[in-house]
């Protein structure tokens, strides 16, 4: 009797062991790949319209560097394809080292570019490259960590282990931005008085860049301590590998591609107005209709307002393995659609004030309700999705979903929100979010509740 309580103890432990490692794995993968996404996502706002895009003037700098910013939710749906292929056929194991090891590479090789004033027109076309690399690297990275939480969880518990890995999208805002924020404070850098010969537009910005070669190398190291997921596992056992994943998802799945894509469009419209937007709106010139507050203010501000994004993001997970998913994510987008015909009231430069002169206590507010509507939309969305689709299809066909609606809810996002304050006022900002939140809505009133599916049991055929 000892003996069999001891075996049980030691399996016990070891799954408890095994279950922590995905755990980490998942959630320090994602991190890693959202810092690099973000520290371009600052760059293109505070570094990039200067040494990238200079001979126009500061409106359409911002636009140019935008578009490059859009780039990579182009070649995020790409990715998924090529990382969800060889996730769905070989394993998710091996297809998170490749995602990562994209966007790392990547990411580094920004660090080392040389500007337009050295390169010509070489060096904008070098920046666009490689931000559809860390694309690609992305558009492979979340699927894989999503399925690498669900498909290890728990009965009753999918939702809440699927959050662990949407907590790297917080820590990769905060561990980006703050580190910004600590190179602003070291170099003295003022971003509305700008010069190019300031050591951190010269080489200071690099940084962040370059440091991510370090943090790749840890989230490989966990990575490769992996094992493969039980539920892919005994579906290749079964012999249920397909030959195309791809085209086998849009045969037989097509409907749930498109629920999936917009159950996410208002998620990814909220959050790249709340970071790469605003960013560009808060420490804009006055001149240019913008409030013209200090860069490394605004970057207080945002750091704090993400607390709010990673709390709720646990929270969201919780009650969507409650009271489902359907529910909680219905609940949430009709209050994104009252938050966005509120921009006016907040946003107005005549409210808010501009320069010294900025109501920081009401840009703060505006921050906060939106990061923690972020947290409350992106927490379960790492169940959602996967829950569509069969396991054999699953890494194809949630990747796809997840981002096709980057394209439509976050490339287009930024560069509209900006040609929408020059032309409409940031009122209209609002409005465009309460659009595209509304599509959301129409998306989750079609779709069915999945917190009782059984993702082992599902499969599709050739």
């Amino acid at each position: 009797m000892s003996d069999i309580i001891l075996r049980d103890s030691e399996i016990n432990l070891r799954d408890n062991v095994a279950h922590q490692r995905i755990i980490i794995a998942s959630m320090v993968g994602t991190t890693i790949e959202f810092y690099d996404f973000y520290i371009y996502a600052t760059a293109a706002v505070s570094v990039f319209p200067l040494l990238f895009f200079p001979k126009s003037d500061a409106g359409a700098a911002l636009l140019a560097s935008m578009a490059t910013f859009g780039v990579a939710f182009v070649a995020r749906p790409v990715g998924s394809v090529l990382f969800g292929h060889f996730g769905d056929r070989i394993g998710r194991k091996a297809t998170l080292v490749g995602s990562l090891l994209t966007m790392g590479v990547a990411t580094f090789l920004i660090g080392l570019l040389p500007t337009v004033v050295q390169i010509g027109l070489l060096a904008p076309a070098l920046l666009t490259i490689l931000r559809f690399c860390q694309g690609l690297g992305l558009g492979g990275e979340w699927s894989g960590a999503a399925l690498l939480a669900t498909e290890t969880a728990k009965d009753g518990k999918r939702a809440w282990a699927a959050m662990w890995p949407q907590l790297g999208a917080p820590f990769g805002f905060i561990l980006a931005n703050g580190f910004f924020l600590l190179l602003t404070v070291l170099f003295n850098y003022d971003s509305a008085q700008a010069q190019v010969q300031s050591n951190f537009l010269v080489w200071g910005w690099r940084i962040p860049f370059l440091a991510s070669f370090l943090m790749v190398a840890v989230g490989l190291y966990v990575r490769f301590k992996l094992e493969e997921t039980p539920v892919f596992a005994r579906a290749m056992e079964r012999g249920e590998k397909l030959k195309v994943p791809l085209t086998v998802v849009f045969r037989k799945h097509f409907k749930e591609l498109v629920l999936g894509t917009f159950i996410m469009l208002a998620t990814y419209g909220l959050f790249y107005l709340m970071t790469t937007w605003i960013l560009s709106y808060a420490i804009g010139k006055t001149g240019s209709g913008f409030l013209g507050i200090g860069y490394r203010s605004f970057l207080v501000l945002q750091l704090v307002s993400v607390l709010f994004f990673a709390g709720m993001v646990p929270l969201s997970g919780w009650l969507a393995d409650k009271l489902g998913r359907r529910c909680v994510l219905l609940v949430v987008t009709s209050a994104i659609i009252i938050f966005g015909l509120s921009f006016r009231f907040f946003l107005d430069p005549v409210i808010m004030g501009t320069g010294d002169g900025a109501n920081r206590g009401l840009m703060l507010l505006f921050l906060c309700i939106g990061m923690a509507l972020m947290g409350l939309s992106f927490g379960p969305m790492s169940a959602v999705l996967p829950e569509l689709f069969p396991t054999n299809v699953r890494y194809t066909g949630s990747g796809i979903s997840y981002n096709v609606s980057s394209i439509l809810g976050a490339a287009l996002t930024p560069f509209v929100a900006v040609w929408l304050v020059r032309s409409h006022g940031v009122g209209s900002v609002g409005i465009y979010l309460a659009a595209l939140a509304s599509l959301t809505l129409i998306a989750l009133v079609i779709s069915k509740e999945t917190r009782d599916s059984k993702l082992d049991m599902n499969v599709s055929r050739n």
